[in-house]
């Protein structure tokens, strides 16, 4: 048997475990590189340390690698239950308090690496961690498509760290009680934004009224088809980058951002290139460690490397 050594924690509700010793070796060199072998080679390990029987479906890995920067802290995949993701706005506040908890870094500001470039982390001593994340930018506004069972929706698409369509006019109630439905919604969204122009998105976000005291509400569906706990870290990335883009939030101003639990990240943003709408997010949450465990990978248990559908 061979053993996996992981740190879980949560971010605003949305769990992140970071695989701390026994991950499979990816050669080094840059952080996408990585990913890419990590992708083409080691898919079952991402299985086996996410899905069930271990894991769950909104579970969120992290893969700790060797950065090619050394100037890095560290260098880091992350990985669902599907596959893998460019960025994770939660998963790095997660990561960071992890690195914490190991005793690997003390408040103050940690460069990480990962597949889309190097984010910057500040850890502060209450906990706070704000992470300032990849560039972000708004690509195409007001899209309608035609959603099978509801008809036309119209959102925006937005990078964040990873590929977004945001609906603001929807009619849906943002609550837990509603989650089945919501779920269902934009699951549909998803299929029509990919099917009608933009295959490369794979999150959808839902915006309504605040009701924890933020500036808006919101849900996210995930690649997997599980719906984020947290307010979503690149989700309110490309959310501020829209924001930007229409003059409703300025440089420097700050944006809560409320989750489908009523966690809260808190956004601002600075101007990277304005005539190209980008900019940089710096999203502030915290994170709490709540276990540490040994997983165990015995080729003789036939759920060994996960469930999959």
């Amino acid at each position: 048997m061979n053993k996996i050594s992981v740190i879980d924690s949560h971010t605003g509700g949305e769990p992140t475990r970071v695989v701390v010793a026994g991950g499979p070796e990816l050669g080094g060199g840059p952080v996408a590189g990585q990913l890419q072998r990590f992708r083409s080679q080691h898919d079952r390990f991402r299985s086996a340390v996410v899905n069930e029987p271990r894991g769950s479906d909104v579970l969120v890995g992290a893969l700790l690698v060797e950065p090619e920067d050394k100037s890095c802290a560290a260098g880091v995949i992350f990985f669902n239950n599907v596959g893998c993701l460019a960025m994770c706005g939660h998963g790095t506040i997660g990561l960071i308090a992890t690195l914490a908890h190991q005793g690997k870094i003390l408040p103050g500001t940690h460069k990480i690496e990962t597949p889309v470039g190097i984010v910057t982390a500040t850890l502060q001593s209450n906990g706070l961690v704000s992470v300032a994340n990849v560039p972000s930018y708004r690509t195409a506004k007001g899209v309608a498509v035609e959603v099978a069972g509801h008809g036309p929706i119209s959102g925006d698409v937005a990078w964040g760290g990873n590929w977004f369509f945001l609906v603001g006019e929807h009619g849906c109630e943002l609550s837990l009680g509603n989650v089945e439905a919501l779920t269902d919604f934009t699951w549909r969204i998803r299929q029509a934004v990919n099917t009608q122009g933009f295959p490369e998105v794979d999150h959808v976000e839902l915006f309504g009224p605040p009701q924890s005291g933020g500036d808006s509400r919101n849900f996210v569906l995930c690649p997997g088809k599980a719906y984020d706990r947290s307010p979503c870290g690149t989700g309110t990335s490309a959310k501020l980058a829209c924001l930007a883009a229409d003059g409703q939030l300025g440089e420097g101003e700050t944006w809560v951002q409320e989750s489908i639990l009523g966690s809260t990240f808190t956004g601002q943003y600075h101007w990277v290139n304005r005539a190209r709408g980008e900019i940089l997010p710096v999203i502030t949450g915290t994170a709490h460690v709540n276990a540490e465990a040994t997983l165990w990978l015995d080729e003789a248990d036939p759920f060994c490397w996960g469930i999959r559908s």
